[in-house]
């Protein structure tokens, strides 16, 4: 990975493109930067202060001369093959050299031709065209990246910011570009029905038809092709990141493999989501945990399976079920809804302060009443939550075997105000829309079901369980809550229209730095459960609460 061309050994290409003004490169002056946008070097005015006599450091925000000239003297040493001299021009040479000298020796990259666009602020974007070639194969590779300047730590001149994402956007810091044979022959994905489950039609299963490949592909039967490939480094790995194909240069046979997908729910589900990018939403089968659509309305991450995000009010389902397990509450029992409650420091409030007088417990579960289960927090243990979610929902065991990378849900052991707040959906706890919609066939079902995405039949594998199940009493009073919720509480005006057996929650929760907070919803009608989070949506009810409705509806 460290090995280089010889200066003599460069081949030659044409300069790398700066906007519309070629780099000028001037033989025995190595890599200039000449004018560009309206300066060269001699033009960066960046402030400067002594650090000592003779020794200038370069403070300051960064001029447009400075960051075109920066740009250019990478962009041209990538492009002319000049690997240390690109390294140097970056602030982490030999993360950059090691990078850079893969694109070459491991991507088999040549010919390539950078071309950088008009820069914002420290950003320049760039495009890429070249070549990818294996033995007699090749085929023209392009894409567009980009790359930020910095002030380098020490002397402030001005460097590229090294990541590995400069190279290829879809690369993370420790991942590989590698051109070959590729490790796993390619999968013919199918649904339920038998039909072909592509990404051109289903844009949302970009993801999961990698990690289906990553999974299945040696043992469904087919033979691999030449591709160029992201191979993924021990972080991405440890975030069940999937390797992906960029380019196929010569096809392999797919092997085939059948998944729980319904084709008309997926198509409903990807329609849900389309045009709201941060939308994602899960449907399974109650009674046996199949799951019959995924989507996501942002590419690139499945959030839907992998996500780690707070889960707001939906969490109270779970909560509800252990208060009643430990005749802390009853349906339709008195339960205290005041405005504020404080435990172990923390003031907790309800959504615009409300309170409710004399209402019972079905009451508050219904209007998501915070500080009806806040109050009960003295009279918990620490790991009550945690128990609970683990022994009767399934979740945080870190153990599920869906077919994909999955995020199981982490419910961790806490204590004083951060317990508190994780009876709310908040503190230390994390979910997906793949685990609240579990949450939710649970209820449904009466006893967790795995969900899974690929009959465990096909590869032997056992799927998770859950210790025990709830009392037939606690059971009931739970069901009894959601479908109170679903027609008379929060959850009312999206399951409108929805009709049957039918239950709901909703749930907000607040993070750190956004403005508004993410919705969520989960529901369950007939043999049904489904669940979706919308980022930034505000009140679920109003925004992941009608994605998840509609799939309910469309599954008649």
């Amino acid at each position: 990975m460290n090995s280089r061309r010889a200066a003599g050994e460069r081949r030659k290409t044409k300069p790398a493109v700066i906007g519309s003004v070629a780099a000028v490169i001037v033989a025995g002056a190595g890599f200039g930067a000449y004018a560009m946008y309206g300066g060269g070097p001699g033009a960066e005015d960046g402030a400067r202060t002594r650090s000592a006599p003779g020794n200038e450091v370069k403070s300051g925000p960064l001029s447009a001369a400075e960051v075109t000239s920066a740009a250019e003297r990478f962009l041209s040493a990538w492009q002319s093959g000049d690997i240390a001299g690109a390294a140097a021009a970056t602030d982490d040479a030999e993360a950059a050299k090691a990078q850079l000298t893969g694109w070459t020796k491991d991507a088999r990259v040549k010919d390539a031709t950078l071309t950088a666009g008009t820069p914002a602020g420290e950003k320049v974007p760039f495009s890429v065209k070249a070549t990818v070639a294996h033995e007699e194969t090749a085929k023209p590779l392009a894409y567009d990246s980009a790359l930020t300047v910095v002030r380098r730590a020490g002397d402030g001149e001005p460097r590229v910011d090294w990541h590995a994402a400069v190279v290829h956007p879809e690369l993370k810091d420790g991942d590989r570009l590698v051109t070959g044979e590729a490790g796993t022959p390619p999968v013919k994905a199918l649904d339920r029905d038998g039909a072909e489950l592509t990404a051109a039609k289903y844009p949302s299963l970009g993801t999961v038809l990698d990690g289906l490949r990553e999974k299945y592909g040696k043992r469904a039967g087919g033979t691999p092709g030449v591709e160029l490939r992201v191979v993924r480094g021990k972080e991405s790995k440890a975030a069940k990141v999937s390797d992906k194909t960029l380019l196929e240069l010569s096809e392999g046979t797919p092997g085939t493999l059948k998944t729980t997908l319904d084709p008309a729910l997926q198509a409903a589900a990807e329609k849900q989501v389309s045009g709201k990018p941060r939308a994602s939403v899960v449907l399974l089968r109650a009674s046996t945990g199949e799951i019959l659509a995924v989507a996501n309305g942002g590419r690139g991450f499945n959030t839907a399976f992998q996500g780690s995000l707070a889960p707001g009010s939906t969490m109270k389902v779970v909560t509800a079920s252990m208060l009643i397990e430990k005749n802390l509450a009853s349906a339709d029992k008195k339960h205290p809804c005041p405005k504020y409650f404080s435990y172990g420091g923390w003031k907790f409030q309800n959504d615009d302060k409300f309170e409710i007088k004399d209402g019972t417990f079905k009451a508050s579960f219904a209007r998501s009443c915070n500080t009806a289960f806040i109050s009960q927090a003295p009279k918990l243990e620490n790991d009550d939550l945690t128990r609970q979610a683990k022994e009767v929902f399934g979740l945080s065991m870190n153990n599920w075997s869906v077919g994909v990378p999955t995020f199981d849900g982490a419910v961790p052991v806490q204590s004083a105000a951060p317990m508190a707040a994780s009876l709310i959906g908040q503190g230390g706890v994390r979910m997906n829309p793949l685990n609240m919609a579990s949450v939710a066939a649970t209820v449904k079902s009466g006893s967790f079901h795995q969900p899974y995405l690929v009959a465990p039949s096909v590869d032997g594998r056992a799927l998770a369980t859950a210790s025990r199940t709830m009392s037939a009493s606690t059971l009931a009073q739970l069901r009894d809550l959601m479908s109170y919720t679903a027609a008379a509480g929060t959850a009312a005006e999206a399951m409108t229209g929805v009709g049957g057996d039918a239950g709901a929650k909703t749930g907000s929760a607040e993070v750190d730095g956004q403005e508004k907070p993410n919705g969520w919803f989960t529901a369950y009608k007939g043999d049904l459960a489904a669940a979706g989070v919308v980022q930034q949506g505000g009140h679920g009810s109003e925004s992941a609460g009608p994605i998840v409705a509609a799939l309910l509806k469309n599954a008649g």
